[in-house]
């Protein structure tokens, strides 16, 4: 399992309550904040598994699931080196991992290298979580490093990495247009400490925040809300250090169903990761993994960094002529 307790942010905020949304677990209060129903979160991002699988199917032709499964638990591994190497808190990797996988989603493999992806959610994530001041630059020479001295395994003959800092710039824009600017994320480590508190129990709530971490190779965070994500790994939790909860989730008013779901979606992640032998299987993943025509500076890049760029001046011009009005 992953480790590291990310540091909770006001976005995450349960203080807030709505009436009309299920009652929480930890009893009279709400399981997420009324901001997360209101959402972009919400209300864009969490999708339904034929969407996914239609954003998917070009990349199905040419790999297998459980293939497809293994190069984005890869990729994570990758995100979570680089996040380290630059001494980033969890929740900003978390956040990087969402991004990678909220883009393809909607877009194929071959749309953009997830080599240049990957450092790119992280150079977002840390804007967006206020993770202090990373350059596009320094994500580069962070990338060679990590590349070179942590996965020269799955890239043999890669002698540097591939991608000059404008080009992960240039791609930032691509991202901000994929995710339609959607950027604020509500994780379920929030939801977790709300719910832990009626317990008390250290060793669950670590083992529990693990499962979270682990989580974040899966599709989970594009299918469920974040507190049923939590509940989901409080309840693995409890099953691994043995630990009867089940009166005590008999009496939640929520769906279990849909805890059930998440909690064999995780499981099965584990299954898979046990027959993953990253250092032996990554090379002819990549290998097989479908890719952009060119490594370089694609017209569709440059198009949606303009179009980026064309859509903020907009937005800046449309604020200043309603200043002017109130003025």
């Amino acid at each position: 399992m992953t480790g590291g307790r990310p540091a909770a942010t006001d976005t995450d905020d349960e203080a807030i309550q709505r009436p009309d949304r299920p009652q929480s677990p930890v009893r009279g209060r709400r399981p997420m904040a009324a901001n997360f129903w209101l959402s972009s979160h919400y209300q864009q991002w969490i999708l339904d598994r034929e969407e996914i699988l239609f954003g998917r199917q070009e990349d199905l032709k040419m790999l297998s699931e459980d293939d497809y499964k293994k190069l984005f638990i890869f990729f994570a591994h990758v995100i979570q080196t680089i996040g380290e190497y630059l001494k980033m808190r969890q929740q900003v990797i978390a956040t990087a991992t969402v991004y990678f996988r909220r883009f393809y989603a909607r877009n194929s493999l071959k749309s953009i290298d997830p080599l240049l992806l990957a450092p790119t959610c992280v150079l977002l994530a840390s804007k967006v979580e206020e993770s202090g001041v990373v350059h596009s630059s320094k994500i580069v020479n962070v990338c060679s490093h990590v590349i070179k001295m942590k996965f020269s395994f799955a890239y043999p003959l890669l002698q540097e990495y591939p991608f000059k800092s404008a080009l992960v710039s240039e791609c930032e824009f691509y991202l901000l247009e994929a995710l339609d600017c959607s950027l604020i994320l509500y994780h379920p480590y929030r939801s977790l400490l709300q719910i832990i508190q009626e317990f008390q129990d250290e060793t669950l709530l670590t083992t529990a925040w693990n499962v979270i971490n682990d989580s974040l190779r899966t599709d989970v965070a594009l299918l469920y809300p974040p507190y049923l994500i939590a509940l989901a790994a409080l309840h693995l939790a409890s099953v691994i250090h043995q630990k009867d909860l089940k009166l005590w989730f008999a009496e939640l008013s929520v769906d279990l169903t849909k805890i059930m779901e998440i909690s064999k979606e995780i499981l099965s992640l584990y299954d898979l990761w046990k027959t993953f032998d990253m250092k032996k299987d990554s090379v002819t993943l990549l290998e097989r993994m479908p890719k952009p025509k060119t490594a370089s500076s694609s017209p569709q890049l440059q198009e949606m960094a303009i179009n980026q760029e064309l859509r903020l001046l907009q937005q800046v011009s449309q604020g200043v002529k309603n200043l002017s009005q109130v003025l």
